[in-house]
């Protein structure tokens, strides 16, 4: 019984789209979030001098602190935007497969 239920909804469109757009968005999601890291990193490690820069004369606060405080908070933005996502758009199709596959 179980193994039929999974071969139903593995055969369901809505299950396909959803497994499609969840991944897509997230791949899309990760590379956003490890082009800005990895940025922020390959920044320090080549050109220290750049983000060891003070903000301004005198200053012991380098403008790398702000920056590295963008790439959290970067991260935090991208972790809403897929929860707000996930919980409309990938919820409403899984309620959708839910019902089909209870209907039949």
């Amino acid at each position: 019984m179980k193994k039929e239920l999974v071969e139903k909804i593995k055969r369901n469109p809505d299950y396909i789209a959803l497994v499609s757009k969840r991944s897509s968005f997230a791949i899309k999601l990760s590379i956003s979030i490890l082009v800005v890291y990895f940025a922020f990193i390959l920044t320090i490690a080549f050109e220290p001098s750049l983000l060891g820069t003070p903000l301004s004369e005198g200053s012991v606060t380098t403008i790398g602190i702000p920056i590295g405080m963008v790439v959290i908070v970067f991260a935090f933005v991208l972790t809403g935007i897929y929860t707000k996502r996930a919980n409309s758009e990938f919820d409403d199709l899984t309620n959708k497969i839910k019902k089909s596959i209870k209907g039949q």
